[in-house]
């Protein structure tokens, strides 16, 4: 059985594949009302086009958004909304030597014996192209939550941190990396214009954050905000862990260190003199920021001959061909706030449907 859907009131489903005609998703349980058309969209898809920088992949991919459905003069319907993608540059000949042999750290292998069939070009399904359409659910999404703003950036490429005091929020759309530290973004430069010479890849760290969410957003146990919000980023292709707030550090804190203190607040609310939570207790949202952290490996689409196998068992050794990113980190920012999100946007509507 395949599972190409997320979500429970606001729900949507993906299609289509990396060298495929198109792609697209399917958003359900949007409300009605709201102002939507391509233009709402665009944006958040122009931040993840592929060849808009050195720094990733020179597919070139305009990324236009069609709205096929759900709309009626300019506003939602409250009926499923379409959204399309044309794919216009792919090269499926760059894929001849993947239809023979699999790509070590790719998903042909998988594919291929769950399914006994696969589609090597560009890695079918399993290709990050696929979030793209994430990303342009992610644009609607962000239509039902306007009280909260997400903002996703890179804290980390290629081993290399930025500096937390450094922060500068104006520096994220100032520079390839979405990154918010200019001295790091500039040792960026270096470390994968060396990664690409090598015909090597490197690995990232994304972080996002969501201000606005309301206090009760979520559900104990089976439903927690910070599950759902781990099952969504950890469905993008090549994340590899996820944390929220303090994440695994906070195994190295004591108790009174990884408390978040509270103080009476003037409207009876509290004061929260900490977060190491993240933003969220027990699976619901505290009202403070919703903290979350993405690693992402390094691509696996790398000019480095490495051993594998081929379909049929023989030894064999690939160097995958082709454009591709020497860090999908950098890319997958967009996406990151796409699914959080989609996330929100969900539990938003789950908290209206429960108690009003």
């Amino acid at each position: 059985m395949s599972f190409n859907s997320f979500g429970r009131v606001f729900r949507f489903t993906t299609w289509g594949e990396s060298h495929g005609p198109a792609l697209g998703a399917v958003v359900d349980g949007c409300p009605p009302g709201l102002t939507l058309s391509e233009a709402d969209i665009q944006p958040w898809l122009d931040k993840r086009r592929p060849g808009t920088s050195r720094f990733t992949t020179q597919r070139q991919e305009p990324d236009q958004v069609r709205i096929l459905s759900g709309t009626f003069e300019g506003r939602t319907t409250g009926t499923p909304i379409s959204l399309m993608i044309d794919n216009v540059d792919q090269r499926s000949k760059d894929y001849s030597e993947v239809a023979v042999s699999y790509r070590p750290g790719h998903a042909d292998y998988a594919y291929d014996a769950k399914y006994g069939f696969r589609d090597p070009r560009g890695g079918g399904r399993s290709s990050a192209r696929e979030t793209a359409a994430r990303v342009a659910a992610g644009g609607v999404a962000r239509l039902v939550i306007p009280e909260v703003r997400i903002r996703a950036y890179l804290v980390e490429l290629g081993g290399d941190r930025i500096d937390p005091a450094a922060y500068d929020d104006a520096q994220i759309d100032a520079n390839p990396f979405f990154c918010p530290d200019a001295a790091a973004a500039a040792r960026w430069e270096a470390i994968l214009d060396a990664t690409r010479k090598a015909g090597s890849s490197v690995g990232a760290v994304v972080e996002c954050v969501a201000d606005g969410v309301s206090a009760g957003w979520g559900a104990p146990l089976y439903a927690k905000l910070d599950s759902e919000l781990a099952a969504a980023c950890m469905s993008i292709n090549a994340v590899k862990g996820v944390e929220i707030g303090d994440g695994f550090a906070a195994a190295r804190l004591t108790g009174e260190q990884n408390a978040d203190p509270m103080r009476p607040g003037p409207d009876g609310r509290p004061i929260f003199l900490a977060n190491h939570a993240g933003g969220v207790a027990g699976g619901i949202a505290t009202g403070q920021p919703v903290v979350v952290r993405v690693a992402l490996k390094p691509t696996s689409s790398i000019l480095t001959p490495v051993e594998t196998i081929t379909r049929d068992g023989a030894a064999s050794e690939i160097r995958t061909k082709g454009r591709h990113d020497p860090c999908v980190g950098i890319r997958a920012v967009p996406v990151v706030e796409a699914m959080v999100a989609l996330v929100l946007a969900d539990q938003k509507l789950l908290q209206r449907a429960q108690v009003g």
